[in-house]
């Protein structure tokens, strides 16, 4: 058999599925990483070509199509990922959170990082008993992975010690080097499906919502159709977080800027 080739007509495609799907500008640059990713899968099928494997995807938009997606849209995260955000949390919303339930969603939330740093910050500090935090991805493979809760021990190194002994199981035996969220987190925490260019109604309410280090993938008007979708899940005094890197300006009218980075919709 010939060797595997992205041609650019192939690639082109990919880019264009990967858009209409999840709203995702995929450079040029990105033609190595497609390849790589999705190589496995034209190999898998026993197929010749990218181009074939591409055929397969608009012939099964359920199994098929979700693992390319999931191939596509990982992304990087870890735990206390842009600490401000939480030292934010701590010491100016959840003093004023005397009373339940409060709810906080976890757009874009990966392998789940984020939604249980925000747990062991709310179980640590939260001043209301009655909590609950949703972590949401385009990706089902990493929701797995969140579900699971379960990491490798170098994936630790930006918990704080306290948080650590606390909340956090060491494995032993089989599992040495990894180490498990606590049940007591786990249990607060859910994980759902979710393409956030969608209607997001379902998810109810939320009191904070993190949407983190993911506007720098979309064009313009694909930040405005998420922002618009994600603030109409916000409560009135609710807050709003983006990247450091990222701002709402020319985005977005319906919240107004606390810090850099940090929103309230009246």
């Amino acid at each position: 058999m010939d060797a595997l080739v992205l041609k650019d007509s192939e690639f082109a495609l990919f880019q264009k599925m990967i858009y209409e799907t999840a709203g995702i500008n995929m450079s040029d640059a990105k033609k190595a990483l497609v390849s790589g990713r999705l190589a496995k899968r034209v190999k898998h099928y026993g197929l010749s070509s990218f181009g074939e494997y591409f055929k397969l995807l608009n012939s099964d938009k359920r199994g098929e199509f979700q693992m390319a997606v999931d191939l596509l849209t990982t992304n990087e995260t870890f735990f206390f990922r842009e600490p401000k955000h939480f030292d934010f949390l701590r010491e100016r919303i959840l003093p004023h959170w005397l009373n339940g339930p409060r709810r906080i969603w976890s757009a874009a939330s990966s392998s789940g990082e984020e939604a249980y740093t925000l747990a062991m910050v709310l179980a640590a500090h939260a001043r209301t008993a009655s909590w609950e935090i949703v972590g949401t991805d385009i990706s089902t493979r990493v929701l797995q992975k969140a579900r699971s809760g379960h990491y490798i021990m170098e994936r630790s190194r930006n918990i704080p010690d306290t948080y650590l002994k606390k909340y956090c199981l060491k494995g032993t035996g089989t599992q040495d080097g990894t180490f498990l969220i606590g049940k007591e987190l786990r249990d607060r925490v859910s994980f759902r499906h979710a393409n956030l260019k969608t209607d997001l109604s379902q998810l109810g309410g939320f009191d904070l919502i993190m949407l983190r280090n993911v506007l720098i993938y979309f064009d313009i008007e694909t930040k405005q159709q998420v922002v618009a979708q994600v603030v109409r899940r916000l409560k009135p005094g609710g807050y709003l977080m983006v990247g450091h890197s990222e701002s709402l300006n020319g985005i977005s009218r319906d919240v107004d800027v606390i810090l850099p980075s940090v929103y309230r919709k009246s």
